[in-house]
């Protein structure tokens, strides 16, 4: 019987530990995936309050955000990606419908208004003169708001891109 006893719980630990092997090369994960999201007709409510909190916020330190897209169908971000392809204009974009955060409500992109409405891109105007620019305190505000930003990026540069990823919307 001991013998027996013992092939038992030799099988039951190499059970157990395959079980565990599987369950971490799988990285398997309870937060939320891409998927769950798959969906989405507007921004996620979590993502729409980041923003508002990172509007206000700038606009504490003298910096109008203007938020200039967030939630977009894979149809329009199929004719984003066709731009400079196979209908007029530049590359504006490398994501395809689906593959961009932004046809699942999970990113913002966004741009500085300056006097009279004008809207720009200017990664170095500093428009209330605290001697940093206003681009980069806007980035290290959606940074503390737990956003990731696109310029942090290896490879492709998207400057004026925040997103969040799923798992931090728990």
């Amino acid at each position: 019987m001991n013998n027996a006893s013992a092939l038992v719980k030799i099988l039951l630990l190499m059970l157990i530990a395959y079980g565990l092997f599987f369950f971490m090369k799988r990285e398997w994960s309870l937060a939320p995936n891409l998927n769950e999201f798959a969906d989405a007709t507007e921004l996620h409510p979590v993502v729409a309050e980041k923003r508002d909190e990172l509007i206000r916020r700038s606009k504490d330190k003298g910096i109008t955000v203007v938020i200039t897209d967030d939630f977009r169908s894979k149809e329009e971000q199929d004719q984003l990606y066709a731009k400079g392809r196979t209908t007029e204009g530049n590359i504006v974009t490398y994501s395809k419908g689906g593959e961009s955060y932004h046809n699942y409500g999970l990113a913002i992109d966004f741009a500085l208004e300056i006097e009279k409405g004008k809207v720009i891109w200017d990664m170095e105007y500093d428009g209330n003169q605290n001697g940093m620019s206003d681009w980069m305190e806007v980035v290290e505000i959606g940074k503390e708001l737990g956003f990731e930003w696109g310029g942090d990026w290896e490879g492709f540069k998207d400057y004026p891109h925040f997103q969040m990823n799923p798992q931090d919307l728990v």
